[in-house]
């Protein structure tokens, strides 16, 4: 072996291990959260309730800090109702960047930045024996290196904290909405969903929901209790991917978007008649939906709730049993 193959090699195996090593540290963030969720979601309070959304369910609220100290910052009212239309639409501005000036501490959501835009972890999954079928045209190649103290300078494109990662389309969806990391070590696959739900006006279900693809696509579906969900029980629950989920669906789409306030957010999730949803696509996604028990519905942390015709809420929620 000649001096050039010897680099070639030794720059290869430590580009291996750096990955090796972002992957357990991504996983491992990944399970701390999902502690630190159950343990905060059992207090009965709006502050923990929205904590907890932003931290585990997805990453799509415009601020992509959690403020840990530092000047105080709005947690979840980000959204604004702009009048007109048929709905009032909501409208979620951009994500706001931080300015490491102000001296804010923060504990980060992952995140990429394609097209100068964020893209935050998404509320739908993906295992990875699936994502091969999705993968799309790739975009390119994240290099990692933000961090809590990062100033907006540094979100350049393609910077994430997610380490190094190839970035790809994902089949099916609009690379303005939705793009994937997708990694193979060992032959192992990691892929994960990242959407861009900022910078957005919602003036209908459709109009974020539309983007899931759900209409006609679901192929089978479970549910789960709040108290089991609260608890990680994961006792799941089967429902039937028919008629009836289909005209939930259906209603879903029409439904007015109302924006998340501090008050709407502390009302319900200081109660606990909610019920989760499971759905899994055809193209083997898997996306949860909250349920509240007074007519609205919630996809990951978007800051805006969907309130659905009391009837058809009312009937679908009634069929999941208690």
């Amino acid at each position: 072996m000649n001096e050039g193959q010897f680099k070639r090699n030794y720059k290869k195996a430590v580009d291996h291990m750096k990955t090796n090593d972002q992957m357990k540290k991504r996983i491992e963030q990944t399970l701390n959260t999902q502690r630190h969720e159950q343990k905060r979601q059992r207090k009965p309070l709006y502050i923990a309730a929205s904590v907890v959304i932003a931290a585990s369910v997805g990453l799509a609220a415009p601020s992509i800090w959690q403020q840990v100290s530092g000047p105080a910052a709005p947690a979840t009212q980000v959204a604004q109702v702009t009048p007109g239309a048929s709905f009032d639409p909501v409208v979620i501005p951009k994500t706001e960047l931080p300015d490491s000036k102000n001296g804010v501490k923060a504990d980060m959501l992952q995140l990429v930045v394609y097209q100068g835009n964020v893209y935050t972890q998404s509320a739908t999954s993906l295992d990875g024996t699936d994502a091969l079928a999705l993968r799309g045209e790739k975009l390119g190649t994240t290099t990692g290196g933000i961090h809590e103290l990062s100033d907006k300078g540094e979100y350049t494109e393609l910077a994430s904290n997610i380490g190094e990662a190839d970035i790809y389309a994902v089949n099916g969806y609009d690379t303005n909405f939705r793009i994937m990391s997708y990694t193979e070590i060992d032959g192992q696959v990691y892929a994960q969903l990242f959407d861009q739900s900022n910078g957005i006006t919602i003036g209908s279900g459709e109009d974020l929901i539309g983007k899931l693809h759900l209409e006609g696509n679901v192929t089978s579906a479970q549910w789960e209790t709040f108290a089991s969900w609260n608890n990680g029980l994961q006792q799941l629950q089967p429902l039937a991917a028919d008629k009836s989920l289909n005209s939930f669906i259906s209603a879903l789409y029409a439904a007015k978007p109302i924006a998340t306030s501090p008050e709407l957010e502390e009302r319900l999730y200081g109660q606990e008649n909610r019920k989760i949803i499971y759905l899994t696509l055809e193209d083997k996604t898997q996306v949860q939906l909250v349920l509240f028990g007074e007519g609205l519905v919630r996809y990951g942390n978007v800051p805006v709730f969907f309130e659905i015709e009391k009837g058809a809420f009312q009937a679908f929620w009634n069929s999941l049993g208690e």
